[in-house]
């Protein structure tokens, strides 16, 4: 899992043979670092959608007028002083809540910290590998409500009826088929819950689904350069 990609100036098109090189590695390695790239949020959009459309962020997520696709990430306020860790450190997987969950997230770090700033990614291939069969088979027939309003919830937000109809719950397999790869993984993140009405098995499922011990291959650390 990760790799690093070397030569490359994403301000710049792609021709053809290398974006395929590009995609073949992301599906291979599900992580992939471009360092020290310097990017305008224009050549940002233009570099992701050499590899398909850009999708929405709801509501309170938009970036700037100018580029609502961009959504910024920050714990620095108005003056440029940290107020504290940013607000999505727990586990997730961007816009599971949707009725197709993102094929990918494009980062591109511009102003870090001196010491930390690490972004930590895990291996749901290796997550659902480890499992026993037992449990494999359970999770194959279980379906999960990925939920936006319940992932704000957890940070202590209550969302308006306007941001819930923007993002309603979505239904999903828990172990779901990669599109392209054919692979089985497990979509869990900090907002789901079990569907079918087992609210309350489905937490603690999800509980105990979360604390299972994955082999140290299945997480990768990265540390974000320019």
């Amino acid at each position: 899992m990760a790799a690093e990609v070397i030569g490359l100036d994403l301000s710049q098109p792609l021709d053809d043979p290398t974006r395929q090189s590009v995609h073949r590695a992301f599906l291979r390695y599900q992580v992939l670092a471009f360092r020290d790239q310097s990017l305008t949020k224009e050549q940002q959009i233009a570099f992701t959608e050499q590899f398909g459309a850009l999708e929405r962020h709801t509501l309170r997520n938009k970036g700037t007028n100018e580029n609502p696709q961009v959504h910024i990430v920050t714990n620095l306020d108005g003056k440029g002083k940290p107020s504290g860790t940013v607000k999505s450190a727990r586990w997730h997987s961007d816009k599971s809540f949707r009725p197709e969950p993102s094929m990918a997230t494009i980062l591109h770090a511009v102003t870090l910290p001196p010491e930390g700033g690490d972004t930590c990614f895990a291996d749901m291939y290796a997550a659902y590998d480890a499992l026993p069969e037992s449990e494999k088979a359970a999770l194959n027939e279980t379906r999960v409500i990925h939920s936006w309003e319940h992932s704000r919830e957890n940070i202590g937000r209550t969302m308006s009826r306007a941001e819930i109809d923007d993002a309603p719950p979505m239904t999903h397999p828990l172990a779901r088929i990669h599109p392209e790869t054919g692979r089985l993984m497990v979509l869990m993140t900090h907002n789901t819950d079990i569907a079918d009405g087992w609210e309350r098995e489905g937490r603690m499922t999800n509980s105990s689904t979360r604390s299972h011990p994955m082999p140290t291959r299945s997480a990768s650390t990265s540390r974000c350069t320019r």
